[in-house]
Parts: C-alpha cells; sequence; structure tokens
C-alpha cells in the first residue's frame, strides 16, 4: 500500500504515536508500505509554528529532517496537475486549501491518505484511513 500521512498524522507519528490507533501504526511500521508526505504539510506546520499553535525541538527544517528520515518518508511535491485538480475536486468538498491539496495528491497519485479528519475520511472520492483506528 502507498500511504500518504495528513499533517496530523505525521506529527502524531513522531510527536504522540499514542494518537495513532493499533491498525494505523501496523501499517506505517510494515516494511510492505510506503509512506510519503506532502510539501503542503510542511507549509502548515510553518503556520502553526509562526502562529505558535505548536513549538518544534530545533528549527522547523531540523524537525521535517528527522521527522522525515525517521519513518523513511518519502516527500511528493507539489505540482501543477496537483494544483489544478483541488480547485476541481469531483462532488462537494470544504474550502480549506491544505486539505484540498492533500486530498488532490492522494487521489492524484492513488495514494490512500492516512488521517483523523472526518471530513475527508467521509469523502467518498478518495481512499483514506483513519489514523485513530
Amino acid at each position: 500500500m502507498t500511504l500518504l500521512l495528513d499533517t496530523h498524522a505525521w506529527f502524531w507519528a513522531i510527536e504522540a504515536p499514542e494518537n495513532l490507533g493499533p491498525q494505523c501504526r501496523v501499517a506505517l511500521e510494515s516494511p510492505d508500505n510506503e509512506l510519503f508526505v506532502a510539501t503542503i504539510s510542511t507549509v502548515e506546520f510553518g503556520q502553526l509554528q509562526a502562529s505558535q499553535r505548536i513549538e518544534f525541538k530545533g528549527t522547523l527544517e531540523s524537525w521535517v529532517r528527522r521527522g522525515t528520515e525517521a519513518l523513511g518518508l518519502q516527500t511528493v511535491t507539489l505540482s501543477q496537475a496537483i494544483a489544478l485538480l483541488a480547485y476541481a475536486l469531483p462532488g462537494r468538498f470544504h474550502k480549506d486549501p491544505a486539505d484540498r491539496l492533500l486530498v488532490a495528491t492522494a487521489i492524484h497519485h492513488g495514494f490512500m491518505i492516512v488521517t483523523a479528519d472526518d471530513r475527508i475520511l467521509t469523502y467518498p472520492h478518495v481512499m483514506a484511513m483513519d489514523a485513530r483506528r
């Protein structure tokens, strides 16, 4: 399986693994699965840090580097195709730009998104795994 971690799922996996459910932990630890994060998650972390809603040990850059290495994550970058899809998603989806980009990334690449966001989990046009299970 190829998994795309939502921003909070990435954070939980590194800083609060007790928030992840047992099925999710197994999926993240399985050598059979490829794990990805999207560059928009780094943007979200930067916004959270700038608004003092999150604090990292060290710099954001060092946390991202450690966080990707610790989990063996690959980074999927934002492309024009993903940016366009984010605002052409099928059906109804909420307006949060980061969530739209994450969902568009998952759809574009055929990834399953790992999230605890009920709006994403119930969106029928993307494969999703509940990070809490």
